[in-house]
């Protein structure tokens, strides 16, 4: 299996609008290998500068695998793939007030002697 991949594989890159497959040079192929040696499926957010640049820099080269060799894509070995998705945001709630029970006995116990 690492023959095959070393020799045709492809990065998969999780997008927005879907998956994309791009198609390394042998270089890239090597380099990818090394990345993904301990995990299949990676965000964006866990790896290094280098590593994000050569993510970006395959896309930005748009060596995407044209759409009639996708019916063909289970023969095609996956180097790894890249989850290139916007960071999803948390909504927080606003700081709510304690009771005013709680605060009298957050009192009490304040000026309670001996404490």
């Amino acid at each position: 299996m690492w023959m095959e991949k070393l020799a045709a594989g492809v990065l998969r890159v999780l997008t927005p609008l879907g998956p994309r497959y791009v198609q390394p040079t042998f270089r890239q192929r090597m380099y990818l290998m090394w990345i993904f040696r301990n995990f299949d499926v990676l965000p964006l957010q866990v790896l290094n500068r280098w590593q994000r640049h050569l993510i970006d820099q395959l896309c930005a080269e748009q060596r995407f695998v044209s759409l009639p060799r996708l019916n063909h894509l289970e023969d095609v070995p996956i180097l790894g793939t890249v989850e290139r998705r916007p960071p999803v945001e948390v909504e927080t709630r606003p700081e709510r007030k304690p009771a005013a029970r709680a605060e009298a006995v957050a009192r009490m116990a304040a000026e309670r002697p001996g404490s």
